[in-house]
């Protein structure tokens, strides 16, 4: 085969000659070669260009790193959707977009500028530092293209978006503008949590998804806080009240205590001194429960200087917050590094102290701790703690704690000024709207997402950044005049400074001022900060059109999208920010339906990371495996539901054996024979047999399943119907059809059988095109077809022409499971036959038509059917224990007793179980059968059981040892490369106690006639013309003639 844009062939054939050991590399090529020369994608989109347009959503990812599996596991899923809807009659554009700003492109820059922190990117230059993000954010964006290639998915590489694009930043101006039009933008100042590493504010959701929280050792302290106002009854020694923390470096920030009025606490008497803390905690001691009135609103000493002048500070206060068990139940309030604590000290007017700078280290304001990172501080603390007495215990604690996603690092929670989105605003629209989007799985949108939405804050969309859309807003120098200039366009931009302005980042934005319109003396002057790049990515339904200032129609119409895809914790990510910006701008949801997606780990459970290097290159695995290998296994998994993926290579390897050669086996045997026969296949219904009717009906039935579950998005399940469609082609339609096959004569049969087999390949290629799009269009070119398996339609709305057959087949086919089945536990080898298999059944199934199948599947000389199953099996019964408990739910164990033991009875033909006092109907119970007999099986999900006759005669022995004769030539004829039709010469050497003489006067005429032999003739020794093989009882010798 080679890459010319046709397969090879050979002049005497009519189908390409494929080989059966064809390299998938060499498959790929080829289609690589042919969807590139004859430009199939493009194809595919023009072909629609007239018809509905289908909106599938690209999230932008950086192109800043190589993808990985998730990526890929993302990408196959939005190729899959694509395709079929584009074969499904719907133009689907699938425009490529790039996430060019924030932390990822920033911190990837200042390594390679060896330069670290704010200070040194503003000595360095703002300008110099952003355009070299702009040269660097890109590094990859060839290395992905050749990625997502390679991973056969189609998307557009020269109509991509850019989140740094001026259009897209204009787009960005204009949502923020309209959103503080909409009052729902305000700028404040709380306490959020921080990257120090980073030096910016993160998002309350950025610490929620996935890679934010670590395993983390923290030293934690029970300090001793000593009362200044007298406690009545208590005045004799000093009162302390015992205080835990997992952060020691906030102590000395403390301002206040919290206790709960709801809560009971103790007071015991350590003889020198008191201690106060909850009953719970002091549960081990002797001491008196006090009143939680006569603590609040007492004063206390701080445990350090340094704040002691600070207004209404230092107090015993109420908060609903506090809890039991949560250490001693008294919490140390620090309002500059904890959110309950900051709004606790805003409501008793506590003013706010936060001596931590933005590099996370201590200010001059705590002197002698000052420029000490905030965690390295930490022993230093305890250290002066315990000099001054103050410390009650040291310990250790394990804990989950937030880390930055980008660095690494671990969180604090900082009191900062940032602009808001306030969603809380809206959260009523955003829960109500969400019923609208359909979920896969559907608990995530009933579960996971409504309840983010629920407890949704208020989004923190400002970062202390430099590559970033900057938030579009100008203040006066002027601290009297408290207008937002604010603007959402260019044009306002140009006409208000009087410029032209051709980019909108900070180096170009910032050096824009003017005077203020209130105070000629005072001038205008943006604020610093850039905007989360979250909320670009929220933006990019209408950013990447640049509206509202191009496409108007097209966005508005293209508003909601049909499908987005990403993995679970977008949920707190994307999903999020595209339900908000979208409900806020135009009251819409901003897709239709969402498919979460689980994540996928190495062998050991653990999530991919470069870091860890645990992961092979997915380059790799395409050239060893196929890229339809990979893809299959992903897309047959629980990852794509949600679950997770436990990648190795077995598993694709198991792929390519259970899937990707069956599927190439199928099609080789169509060639061969065909070419053999010099016949070319159409699409005919004449003559049809049976077995040609059951497998174009078993067909049709299996392409109406797969339709509907790509239609509700179930790949996985296309993917099972796929894997059992294979089974019955090869091993039950191909394998029993041999013969006509190998018919000389071309025979009506014969014709029957290669129409049939070619209409089944070429309608099961379109079937599995999404899902295999590589392997259908290898069968479909290889079948003659002079078009893309890619632009045809999706075949669906099959009607049957005899579903009765196809339901008696099936049976059939489970009749032969079961019976070999007992074969195997029997250790009875199939080319042994034996004389009857009986079927036992309930009701008729009016199968005797199909004894001969059963006959010839399993090996046996007769079938019998018999009515007498309940006599042979036992009869069981399983509860449906979530009905019972939804009806009786006082009586679940009482009816699991009943039916342990046997008290119950089964009436009007099983469909009810009845107790001593109450009758249940069939959904409530299950009945089952089981058999403990070695010489039978229960055909599962049936009332049927099988068995077999294995008494061997001596008759039946020697039929055996003549169809391992048969088995063994036909071996020998392949190792020798032999024709199908080339003569041999057999001969048989007795190795053992054999019946070799039976086997020549009963069995030559059928050994001849199955392995194209002249001569079969007993010797006693064989010599070096012959090629030789050993089989138990024989010696068998191959020659040609």
């Amino acid at each position: 085969m080679h890459s010319s844009g046709k397969i090879s062939t050979k002049n005497s054939v009519i189908y390409p000659d494929l080989v059966s050991n064809i390299s998938i590399n060499e498959i790929d090529k080829y289609i690589f070669d042919y969807w590139d020369t004859e430009k199939v994608f493009a194809l595919s989109i023009s072909g629609r260009v007239k018809c509905a347009e289908y909106v599938l959503y690209d999230g932008p990812p950086f192109a800043n790193g190589l993808p990985h599996y998730g990526h890929l596991l993302t990408g196959y899923i939005k190729d899959i959707v694509a395709r079929f809807s584009t074969m499904n009659g719907y133009k689907v554009p699938r425009r490529f977009g790039w996430d060019c700003h924030g932390l990822p492109a920033e911190m990837a820059t200042e390594k390679e500028l060896n330069i670290s922190g704010q200070k040194q990117i503003a000595e360095f230059g703002i300008d110099k530092f952003n355009e070299h993000c702009r040269k660097s954010v890109m590094k990859y964006s060839s290395a992905w293209e050749k990625y997502v290639n390679r991973q056969a998915r189609w998307v557009n590489f020269q109509d991509t978006y850019k989140t740094m694009d001026v259009s897209f930043m204009e787009s960005v101006l204009w949502a923020f503008k309209t959103l503080h039009e909409k009052g729902l933008i305000y700028e404040d100042k709380r306490v959020v949590p921080y990257s120090w590493a980073c030096q910016t504010p993160l998002s309350n959701f950025e610490t929620r998804i996935d890679n934010a929280y670590r395993k983390k050792i923290s030293k934690t302290v029970i300090a001793k806080f000593c009362l200044t106002d007298a406690l009545t009854g208590y005045e004799d020694k000093d009162v302390f009240l015992l205080v835990w923390t997992t952060t020691p470096w906030t102590l000395p920030s403390n301002l206040a205590l919290a206790i709960s009025a709801d809560l009971k606490y103790k007071i015991v008497d350590k003889k020198d001194y008191y201690v106060i803390a909850s009953e719970e905690f002091l549960s081990q001691e002797e001491g008196i429960n006090i009143d939680t009135k006569k603590l609040i609103g007492l004063k206390y000493k701080p445990l350090f200087d340094y704040f002691q002048s600070n207004k209404n500070s230092f107090v015993i206060l109420h908060a609903d917050f506090v809890e039991a068990g949560s250490g001693t139940s008294i919490v140390h309030i620090a309002p500059g590094f904890g959110e309950d604590d900051f709004l606790l000290c805003k409501k008793n007017h506590i003013p706010v102290v936060c001596p931590v700078d933005d590099t996370g280290c201590f200010t001059e304001e705590v002197g002698n701790l000052a420029e000490l990172q905030v965690f390295d501080a930490n022993d230093q603390i305890i250290t002066l703690l315990k000099a001054n007495k103050q410390i009650w215990k040291i310990d250790t604690y394990s804990h989950n704690y937030p880390h930055c996603w980008r660095t690494d690092t671990p969180l604090i929670y900082k009191a900062v000024s940032s602009w808001y989105v306030q969603v809380t605003k809206i959260k009523d629209k955003l829960v109500n709207y969400n019923k609208q989007i359909n979920w896969y799985p559907e608990y995530i949108g009933s579960g996971l997402f409504n309840n983010w939405l629920e407890g949704a804050r208020d989004w923190s969309i400002s970062r202390n950044r430099y590559w970033g859309t900057p938030i579009p807003v100008w203040k006066s120098t002027d601290p009297n005049n408290k207008t937002l200039y604010i603007y959402g366009s260019i044009a306002e931009i140009e006409k208000d400074f009087g410029v032209k302005c051709s980019d909108l980042h900070r180096e170009t934005l910032d050096a824009l001022t003017r005077p203020d319109p209130l105070n000629p003396d005072a001038s205008l002057k943006r604020v610093p900060e850039v905007l989360d790049c979250w909320f670009e990515s929220g933006s990019m339904p209408f950013a990447q059109y640049h509206y509202p200032f191009e496409n108007k129609e097209l966005f508005e119409n293209s508003l909601p999208a049909d499908f987005i895809t990403e993995y679970l914790a977008q949920t707190r990510g994307w999903f999020y920010t595209l339900m908000v910006l979208s409900v806020a701008l135009f009251g819409k949801i901003p897709f239709k339906n969402c498919l979460c997606h689980g994540v996928v780990l190495d062998h050991d459970g653990n999530k991919l990371s470069k870091r860890l290097n645990n992961y092979p290159d997915p380059m790799k695995m395409f050239d060893t495996y196929g890229t339809d290998a990979v893809r299959f296994l992903m897309m047959s998994s629980a990852v794509v539901n949600g679950g997770n993926l436990l990648l190795n290579d077995t598993m694709i390897k198991d792929v390519n054996r259970l899937v990707i050669k069956p599927i190439l086996n199928a099609l080789h045997f169509f060639v061969m024979y065909a070419n053999a026969d010099a016949l070319t296949a159409s699409y005919s219904d004449k003559n049809r047999e049976l077995i040609d009717q059951y497998i174009i009906d078993k067909l049709k039935i299996v392409t109406n399943k797969i339709y509907n579950s790509f239609s509700c998005y179930n790949i996985v399940n296309v993917c099972k119907e796929i894997t059992l469609f294979i089974d019955v082609l090869n091993n039950w339609y191909i394998r029993r059809n041999r013969k006509r096959f190998w018919d000389s004569e071309k025979s009506p049969s014969k014709m029957s059988a290669y129409n049939t087999l070619f209409f089944v390949l070429s309608t099961f290629s379109k079937i599995i095109a999404p899902v295999l799009p590589i392997l259908s269009e290898f069968i479909f070119l290889s079948l003659n077809h002079t078009s893309s398996v890619h632009t045809c339609d999706y075949p669906k709305d099959f009607c049957l022409e005899n579903s009765e057959l196809v339901e008696k087949m099936d049976i059939v086919r489970d009749i032969c499971n079961a019976g070999l089945f007992v074969r195997n536990h029997n250790t009875l080898k199939i080319r042994q036959p034996l004389k009857e298999l009986t079927v036992f059944y309930d009701k008729d199934l009016n199968l005797e038509n199909f004894a001969e199948i059963i006959m010839d599947e399993v090996n046996v000389k007769s079938v019998r059917f018999a009515d007498t199953i309940m006599e042979n099996v036992e009869v069981c019964v399983k509860l449906n224990y979530k009905t019972l408990a939804e009806h009786y739910p006082e009586r679940v164990q009482e009816l699991s007793k009943s039916v342990k033991q046997g008290n119950y009875s089964i009436i009007n033909e099983r469909s009810i179980l009845k107790t001593s006092d109450l009758e249940l109907g069939s959904d409530f119970f299950t009945i089952f059968i089981k058999t403990a007999r070695d010489d039978s099986s229960i055909v599962e999900g049936r009332m049927l059981m099988v068995s077999l006759d294995t008494h061997l005669t001596h008759e039946l022995i020697v039929e055996g040892h003549a169809r391992d004769i048969v088995r063994c030539i036909q071996q020998i004829r392949k190792e020798m490369n032999l024709s199908l039709t080339a003569s041999i010469e057999v001969v048989i050497v007795e190795n053992q106690k054999s019946y070799i003489d039976d086997i020549l006067v009963h069995w030559t005429k059928y050994i001849s006639s199955q392995t194209f032999s002249n001569t079969i003739k007993s010797v006693n020794a064989t010599d070096s013309e012959y090629y030789i093989r050993n089989i138990p009882s024989f010696i068998i010798g191959v020659k040609t003639t």
